[in-house]
């Protein structure tokens, strides 16, 4: 295959954002924070570290990020039978690896979670490698988890493409040199998607999936 199209999962191909967003708000609610659920949404995406430096400032006691990524991570694993896969998000990996496109998936989840996740969209056979966020030393928005994955593919950045649904996504891609494209099923706004580097901003995968001959997947 000598072209990659490299996806996010978790609010991408997963109807999983608002999960993760009541799990770390009850995380952070149990530790005595009380960060707004908007504002948790708008970090969903970033390593669990980052996220929590991003929500709660350099001057936290960093001590205790350890408990809540745990604590997270605990909540979360709850949802791990029923995670929604969104609409046509295992026919859009299928219909890309008939056409020829290595599918790649990046991803700061990992173990049990990825498992779970990978269950839900019900495509493996279609899903060359995944890169995760504990494959490198930066997850998004830096580019290292994107040029991973293309590791992983053995394309060239050229030659690929990467779809997601939230400005680090955006970043990591535009970074990495490759060919952005955004979906809204992660409940970011396209202009905000646009200006993080989005060539094409689709509803969802089903929406993605309809357009696909005119899109930069085609």
């Amino acid at each position: 295959m000598e072209r990659a199209a490299v996806f996010d999962v978790d609010g991408t191909l997963a109807d999983t954002n608002h999960l993760h967003v009541t799990a770390w708000w009850e995380a952070f609610r149990q530790a005595g924070h009380q960060v707004p659920m908007h504002a948790v949404h708008r970090a969903v995406g970033l390593p669990s570290s980052d996220l929590v430096a991003h929500l709660l400032g350099e001057d936290r006691d960093t001590g205790r990020d350890e408990e809540l990524s745990a604590a997270h991570k605990a909540l979360y694993g709850q949802y791990f039978d029923r995670l929604p896969p969104l609409p046509d998000a295992g026919r859009l990996l299928k219909r890309l690896h008939r056409d020829g496109w290595a599918v790649v998936l990046a991803t700061s989840a990992g173990g049990a979670e990825l498992s779970a996740l990978r269950r839900a969209i019900g495509a493996d056979e279609a899903i060359t490698a995944t890169a995760s966020a504990d494959d490198v030393e930066r997850g998004k928005p830096a580019p290292e988890p994107v040029e991973h994955a293309l590791e992983l593919a053995g394309v060239p950045a050229a030659r690929a493409v990467f779809v997601g649904d939230t400005v680090w996504d955006m970043r990591a891609g535009s970074r990495a040199g490759v060919r952005c494209v955004g979906v809204l099923c992660g409940g970011i706004p396209r202009a905000d998607l646009e200006e993080a580097g989005a060539e094409a901003v689709y509803d969802g995968p089903a929406h993605l999936l309809a357009s696909l001959a005119d899109s930069p997947l085609a």
